[in-house]
């Protein structure tokens, strides 16, 4: 995991954690896994999603709200830079790991965001155990079904959490974007 921060601004105005008086923000690990516990034990419910976030669009922010809508906090695992290449291919991320995280962050949906090495949320999600794990409809969930299998829900059913695909817009993927703005 990264343990490096680079602080990035927050609307000091902004209501976090719907309600919570607990700050979110750009986290490392030990600081998420902190958070999740104070919110735990504010009778709150945490949502984790994550993702690559290049080039965000429409089909992002619309997930990202659906998905915050399912709980308190909205955390977004973010995949770094080395970790994007190692799924995406040498040519990307487009936008660095520090601007994406930044981005995110000033969407209204997005509490905070923890940037992470690996090329799937395993770890994130061992240190956190959310009740919640939200994931794009492009993905199946279970035996059978249509989509990329889920990598991370072993370790989602492994400690008893609940995942949730929220349906996919088609036509709206950074992948083709880049592609179109290529050609």
């Amino acid at each position: 995991m990264t343990q490096s921060r680079r602080p990035v601004a927050r609307s000091e105005h902004r209501e976090v954690g719907a309600g919570c008086d607990r700050q979110g923000g750009l986290l490392d690990l030990d600081e998420a896994r902190r958070w999740a516990d104070e919110l735990r034990a504010d009778g709150k419910r945490l949502v984790v999603t994550n993702g690559v976030f290049d080039l965000l669009h429409a089909g992002h922010t619309g997930y990202l709200a659906a998905a915050r809508a399912l709980g308190d906090a909205l955390l977004v695992g973010l995949n770094s830079d080395a970790s994007t290449r190692q799924l995406k291919g040498a040519s990307r991320p487009l936008i660095g790991q520090e601007d994406r995280a930044a981005v995110l962050l000033a969407l209204r949906s997005v509490d905070a965001v923890v940037i992470f090495e690996e090329p799937t949320a395993g770890i994130l999600l061992v240190a956190l155990h959310p009740p919640l794990y939200v994931k794009g409809g492009d993905y199946a969930v279970g035996a059978g079904g249509g989509g990329t299998p889920l990598p991370e829900e072993p370790v989602v059913r492994g400690y008893g959490g609940e995942i949730r695909l929220i349906p996919y817009l088609p036509g709206r993927s950074s992948s083709a974007l880049i592609a179109r703005i290529r050609r």
